[in-house]
């Protein structure tokens, strides 16, 4: 996955293609706490971030409809329960089209990763932090799940003490640079993760990593790589520190799904 590792502008960008470059200021602060544009610890985050939090919240799926998992890589429509998202979308600001795609991805994961426990929180959270739910650059989601400008990262150039990761014709693809890697979408894969982690959630035939449903299944399926239990508060951490390497992104992460878990909370 893209988080470890982080890049600077760059000065090659997709703006002349009809795309998104996403440079520092556009980004905002809430994508340099998430990337650092510093050089990533060295050691996982620590117990001591979630050692006295209760990260059950943190695990639930969302509410399931109707719909099944059908096939190897690729999924049946599974639905959500339409007064969950929009009862919960509602009192956590999630766009519905987002909040949709955590869930989602969450229930299939309880379906094909039943030890794993990601929940939808934790994903909703990480996409807050990376794209503000596909909405950093003045964008925003689609009614299917795209982005209407597509969001791509910094170049991975091996400027400022980050790394260098060359592009290759599957990165090409995505995200149009010959030359660097480039996260791309609003998860923020990387192309090697994504060739790793991808899959079509709302089996329209395509897994797309700037399709917030699929990519969203695939950040659910990074967490759980080495069948972790995320119940587990250390575990969490560690699951989410190798999205991306920076103990304040985890904290980061931490914070922003206890507070759509607390939202969401009966009352």
């Amino acid at each position: 996955m893209r988080g470890r590792v982080t890049g600077a502008p760059s000065a090659t960008s997709r703006t002349g293609q009809g795309g998104l470059s996403l440079g520092l200021a556009v980004l905002g602060a809430s994508w340099v706490v998430g990337h650092g544009l510093q050089r990533p610890v060295e050691q996982p985050a620590t117990g001591s971030l979630v050692e006295v939090v209760d990260t059950a919240p943190l695990t639930a799926p969302a509410e399931r409809a109707v719909g099944r998992p059908a096939g190897r890589g690729s999924y049946g429509p599974v639905q959500l329960y339409p007064t969950w998202v929009s009862r919960i979308s509602a009192r956590t600001g999630i766009p519905v089209v987002a909040l949709r795609a955590y869930g989602r991805a969450s229930i299939l994961a309880a379906t094909d990763l039943p030890g794993c426990h990601v929940g939808w929180t934790t994903l909703a959270a990480i996409g807050r932090v990376e794209s503000v739910h596909g909405a950093v650059g003045g964008g925003h989601l689609l009614k299917n799940g795209r982005t209407s400008r597509p969001i791509v990262g910094p170049a991975l150039d091996g400027q400022d003490g980050v790394a260098a990761l060359r592009s290759d014709t599957a990165g090409v693809r995505l995200h149009g640079d010959a030359t660097w890697d480039h996260a791309v979408g609003p998860m923020q894969f990387l192309t090697s993760s994504w060739q790793r982690f991808g899959a079509d959630a709302d089996a329209d035939g395509v897994a797309d990593p700037t399709d917030i449903d699929d990519a969203a299944w695939g950040a659910a399926r990074h967490l759980c790589t080495g069948g972790v239990d995320l119940r587990d508060g250390r575990a969490w951490a560690r699951a989410v520190f190798g999205y991306n390497a920076s103990d304040a992104y985890v904290q980061r992460v931490l914070d922003t799904a206890g507070g759509y878990a607390r939202a969401a909370a009966p009352r």
